[in-house]
């Protein structure tokens, strides 16, 4: 079932280097493997949507410049609407630098470049366009009005807001209560609340203290512990689905870009988590951010083995 959903975010180029481990400051490593991808929260999430079977368009500002016609190509490859993302002749694309460890795990340098001009008239510009979708998605490598204009436009239209608040900063509390469902990681949760995540319960208590700012419902991810679901009518948790990682560069953004798949599918909190979960997963055990979202048939495949 096609579902029509708009993200508005970041678009990067991934420049990757896989290593023994990650560098300490001051520390050279030599042979590693080097390799590009297609990157950016925003984008991830808009490439992991369609692939997971959304009709998705994407907002969202590119430099006038190699990387940025390339990011356009392989977002029209993905049958994504690119009507709104823009070329800026002023700033280059956003770059992003990520040291892989053979253990999965990752640390990035971002250069916001065009995304940082992305501005609440471009909001407006595509206002049509959310007020009649059935969901919007969002993070935090764009400016923050114009993330919380957006929201402001969604929710003033009936449309439900996912965000992704990654990369960690402070928000509003005016911006939350736009904000349908919320989804951090344990680090980004306790940044918001000030309650270190550690386990199911410490990660309850985070999701309750965002509840009483008005958010919805709240979804921490746990890494290989699953994620935790509060809502108004539901608590519990989702385990992860056992994998090897590879990269866990784009994990959290495919566990949200199928979020919103299936949620503005219909499934229940339940199914929809683990429908995430699975694609996140998957995500996991390949090089690269947008390489490795999965498609529905793979998705759908690994429920159906579980």
């Amino acid at each position: 079932m096609a579902s029509k959903i708009v993200i508005a975010g970041s678009s990067n180029t991934d420049m990757i280097l896989q290593m023994d481990h990650i560098p300490i400051p001051g520390e050279t490593i030599l042979g590693g493997r080097f390799s590009m991808a297609a990157g950016g929260k925003g984008a991830n999430q808009a490439v992991a949507a369609a692939r997971a079977g959304g009709e998705v368009a994407f907002l969202a500002r590119v430099g006038d410049d190699l990387f940025g016609r390339q990011a356009i190509e392989g977002f029209e490859r993905d049958g994504i609407d690119t009507q709104h993302v823009t070329c800026d002749n002023k700033a280059p694309s956003g770059v992003a630098l990520i040291f892989v460890a053979d253990s999965g795990e990752n640390s990035i340098g971002v250069a916001s470049g065009a995304n940082g001009a992305l501005s609440p008239a471009d909001v407006d510009t595509a206002k049509p366009c959310i007020e009649s979708s059935n969901i919007l998605v969002m993070q935090l490598e764009t400016p923050l009005e114009t993330v919380h204009h957006a929201a402001q436009v969604a929710s003033a239209a009936g449309v439900p807001v996912i965000l992704n608040p990654a990369p960690a900063q402070p928000l509003p509390d005016s911006l939350l209560r736009c904000v349908s469902i919320l989804t951090p990681n344990e680090s980004e949760a306790e940044q918001l609340t000030g309650i270190p995540v550690t386990d199911f319960l410490s990660a309850t208590q985070a999701a309750e203290a965002l509840r009483a700012k008005g958010v919805e419902t709240i979804i921490i991810t746990m890494g290989a512990q699953g994620a935790v679901m509060v809502g108004p009518k539901f608590q519990g948790a989702m385990p992860a689905f056992p994998i090897e990682p590879v990269d866990t560069t784009a994990a959290g953004d495919v566990f949200n870009g199928a979020l919103a798949v299936a949620w503005s599918e219909g499934k229940p909190l339940t199914d929809t988590v683990r429908f995430a979960c699975a694609a996140a997963a998957l995500s996991a055990t390949k090089l690269g951010a947008q390489p490795s979202a999965p498609t529905r048939q793979e998705i759908e495949q690994l429920l159906m083995s579980k």
